[in-house]
């Protein structure tokens, strides 16, 4: 495995930490302030329990390397949510770019495809040919 994988990785299992060991619990546990903290983004704590489980769902797929690419997806989309809640509260909003960003270059560093299409200028994809069948 190349250096640029295992590092890949490792912000991988980064993120996977950050989201699903320290951000998605604290949507189902009971702590204080809790109400009020979700209050004041705009949720309540039940619409919070599904984020928490979408958060959870999203961080899966972008582990496993099949789905990795919709999983970013997926992480980019609810963090542009994430995002936009704190603007609208006036809150600070930069952690959520910022782990955004980590998510696609872990996932370029895992798979270079990644980075290829991004950066690189391709040529259009062709058509695959078509055999046609002619009736006699």
């Amino acid at each position: 495995m190349s250096k640029s994988k295992i590092v890949g990785w490792i912000l991988s299992a980064l993120l996977f930490v950050f989201l699903v060991c320290l951000s998605a619990p604290g949507k189902f546990m009971d702590f204080e302030g809790k109400a009020e903290m979700f209050d004041k983004l705009g949720w309540s704590e039940d619409v919070m329990v599904y984020i928490g489980f979408v958060e959870i769902g999203m961080t899966v797929l972008f582990l496993i390397p099949q789905t990795a690419f919709i999983g970013a997806i997926l992480i980019s989309a609810y963090l542009g949510g994430a995002v936009a809640t704190h603007v609208r509260v006036d809150d600070p909003f930069i952690v959520p770019i910022v782990i955004g960003v980590l998510a696609w270059i872990a996932l370029g560093l895992r798979d270079s495809r990644v980075f290829q299409l991004a950066f690189t200028r391709s040529t259009p994809i062709q058509p695959e040919a078509v055999d046609t069948v002619t009736s006699s």
